[in-house]
Parts: structure tokens; sequence; C-alpha cells
């Protein structure tokens, strides 16, 4: 089994996660399943069927969305978060074309760059305004908790490498790691990458060599393990990860 450096992430607890814990982690979490009992018309005693355990397959598996924000993205994070209400569905739908320019405006300041390979003075107040921290900001300000949820995971999915993916999980993990300065959470994500590059690529490289695929990259890969741990789910993320084919060596 591959091996690399201890992931130091504050935001996700307060030791470091053994390298090969985190892999079976974020391993758990692309091909984890869980059972579940179906009915149908056709099977009316029912029968026992094993999905997705967790929210890589329908999410990150699901091919990105082109041309403009809107529908296809909105489908991709209820495909996530789970179904909005009407009224939810026409907020969220707003707001998305509410960030149209926001997110342009961060994704062009980025000039093709991956977000932990930004300058730590973009996620600085003192850098402000124009900076792709400042950005983020006014993104998560823009309606409820809630619908900022589905919007962050339409711009993620859309920009994977670019746009954190933050919920009401992961926000409540970020907030006491805010420093005087940080344009916002951001910041804390910004930090932690950047302080655990050799962890995340070695991460990335084990991954590539077990799916394939790096997968959706270290972004992604931070927000897992920060919701794992924050959702108390982490622990059954890891023996999910143990179990799987590409982990015993079964073929």
């Amino acid at each position: 089994m591959a091996s690399g450096p201890p992931l130091d992430l504050p935001s996700a607890g307060p030791e470091p996660i053994p390298f090969d814990v985190a892999l079976a982690a974020v391993l758990g979490y692309v091909r984890g399943r869980r059972p579940l009992r179906f009915r149908s018309p056709s099977v009316p005693q029912g029968r026992w069927l094993q999905v997705a355990a967790f929210g890589y397959v329908r999410f990150d598996g699901r091919p990105r969305a082109t041309g403009p924000l809107g529908e296809d993205d909105l489908l991709a994070a209820e495909c996530l978060h789970g179904r909005l209400s009407r009224d939810g569905w026409t907020a969220v739908r707003g707001a998305l074309d509410d960030v149209r320019d926001l997110a342009d405006a961060a994704t062009e300041r980025a000039a093709g760059r991956a977000f932990w390979e930004l300058p730590t003075e973009e996620f600085s107040v003192l850098g402000e305004p124009g900076t792709v921290g400042a950005a983020l900001r006014s993104l998560s300000r823009l309606g409820s908790v809630r619908d900022s949820s589905y919007v962050a995971a339409a711009l993620h999915h859309r920009r994977p490498e670019l746009f954190p993916l933050l919920d009401g999980t992961t926000l409540r993990q970020f907030w006491p790691h805010v420093e005087e300065g940080d344009s916002g959470v951001a910041a804390v994500v910004h930090r932690e990458l950047v302080a655990n590059a050799d962890g995340f690529a070695a991460l990335e490289a084990a991954l590539r060599s077990l799916l394939g695929t790096p997968g959706p990259g270290r972004l992604r890969w931070h927000d897992v393990l920060v919701w794992l741990s924050g959702s108390l789910r982490l622990t059954h993320a890891v023996a999910l990860g143990r179990s799987t084919a590409e982990w015993t060596g079964r073929d």
C-alpha cells in the first residue's frame, strides 16, 4: 500500500490524520457501498440492493456542465445535498444567476491557477479588493447557509480545482480557525492545503494508482476529510475503504 506524510488538518481535528487513514477514508468515500431495501411493483416483497454510501458517484462522477450556470449545475448540487422544494429550487436557481459575475471574476483572477497554487495574499483582506478570497466571501453571503451550500456545490462541480465545496458541517469546522486578516473561511482551506502539499500530492498519486484517476483533486479530498470528521463518519469511511478490492488486492 502507498505511503505518505500524515495530513495535519486542524479543521478536521487536533491530531494529524495518518496517511493510511486518510487514503482509506477517501477510498471508502469513493467506493463504499451500503445496503438499501428496495420495493417495486415487479418485486412487491422487496429485495436488498447495494448502493453508494456517499455522494462521489452521483456528484463527482457526474459530467461537468458547460455554458452559463444553470439547471444542470443545480441538478449536480441536488445530487450531493438532496432534492430541493419548489420554492427552494427557485431561490437557488436565481442565486446562480446572481453569482455568475462573481464566479467569473474569481476565475479570471485565478488565471488558470488552482486554488492551492494561489498566493496567500489572495486570501487576505490586505490584498483586497478584487482578490479570489474576496469573491469567495461574497459568494458565501448570498442567501441562507442552505442556499449557499447548493451554490458552492454547483460551482465546485463546474470548477473543482478552484471553488471550495462548503456546507453547514464544514463551515462549522472552519470558522474557529479563521485568523485576523483572513478574507474568510477559504483562507483556512488554502492554509491547510499549502501546509500539506506533499501529503495531498501523495494522496492523489495513491488514488491514481488504485483507481486509475486522481479524481476531482485535492480541494475536494480536503473537503471530504473535513466533512467525514465533522459528521462523525470518518471511522465508517475508513472501514469501507479497507474492505474494498483496491485496498485488499482482490480481483
